[in-house]
């Protein structure tokens, strides 16, 4: 069985690859032996699967369906493991290996969603309540030793902003919005309301459809922090629509007020956030060649 990755997951992880690394060379070797220790039978690579991880739909040694989930070191997926271990279902896909050390080759072994049915199926006022409701499962104490496994908001914001100012100084014309987003960050650092398990990269394609529940949330990169960090990806979501629309300003605005109400989220705070993200994002598009989406996200983000 062959495990090409997808174009896609080529792609993405082509952006942000150091010099020197391989893995994904590596990575079809790499799945067949973690196919081989868990002795699962593949069906096939989920195409075009995600932009940080090769998935590969399987059956275990019951006929149980699962999924294979193989990510590069830089993607964090022993933060995945211990943070799906700690939802235990709730809200989230379930792990079904909770210990590394059953085998301890970095790989995840998931249950088996519906891979092609996310909440972005839904009518867009359906798919923001369904993925907000999930998205407030997944917010509970981080476990004990949690600061030896987890970046915090500090530390993952911290880095972006470096690339972020480096940016700014090399193109004039993103300077204003960088500098807004910097010092909401600044602000937004000083007295954060609460601390939570967050997942980190939510949004609506990242929840899709389950047996046991009608929606799981997939796909964290986990983070500890405040709710409002989690909670402003999911204000962009299909950003494309609100830029072509006549009154995309005053939607997102909306949305920003119906979400922060809905979720006991401070509004100023989940702005700041959204501000803070679309900029962050918007920059790193830009740097990568991703002109297009790099502008789209500038946009919206001048909404805010």
């Amino acid at each position: 069985m062959a495990f090409a990755p997808p174009p896609r997951l080529v792609r993405a992880l082509g952006e942000t690859a150091p010099d020197g690394d391989d893995w994904l060379a590596r990575v079809p070797a790499a799945a067949q032996q973690a196919v081989d220790l868990r002795v699962l039978t593949v069906e096939r690579v989920q195409v075009p699967g995600g932009r940080s991880s090769l998935v590969v739909l399987v059956r275990r040694a019951d006929g149980t369906p699962a999924v294979l989930k193989l990510a590069p070191p830089r993607a964090r997926p022993e933060s995945e493991r211990v943070a799906l271990a700690h939802w235990g279902g709730a809200g989230a896909v379930q792990l079904l290996e909770p210990s590394a050390g059953s085998v301890g080759d970095g790989a995840l072994l998931l249950e088996r969603l519906h891979p092609d049915v996310s909440v972005r199926s839904l009518p867009e006022a359906k798919a923001l309540l369904e993925a907000a409701g999930t998205l407030r499962r997944l917010w509970v104490e981080p476990p004990a030793g949690s600061e030896a496994v987890f970046e915090t908001v500090a530390s993952r914001t911290g880095r972006q902003a470096e690339a972020m100012a480096a940016s700014a100084g090399a193109d004039a014309g993103v300077a204003p919005l960088v500098a807004a987003a910097l010092a909401a960050r600044e602000e937004l650092l000083v007295a954060p309301p609460e601390v939570r398990l967050l997942h980190g990269t939510f949004r609506q394609s990242k929840v899709l459809a389950a047996e046991r529940v009608p929606w799981l949330a997939v796909g964290p990169d986990p983070v500890v922090g405040e709710c409002a960090f989690d909670l402003a990806r999911l204000v962009r979501d299909r950003v494309e629509d609100l830029i072509a629309s006549s009154s995309g300003a005053a939607i997102t605005r909306r949305r920003v007020k119906r979400l922060a109400e809905s979720l006991d989220v401070d509004q100023e705070r989940l702005r700041g956030w959204t501000l803070f993200r679309a900029v962050e994002s918007g920059v790193r598009a830009l740097r990568v060649g991703r002109a297009r989406d790099g502008e789209l996200l500038l946009e919206f983000a001048g909404w805010l």
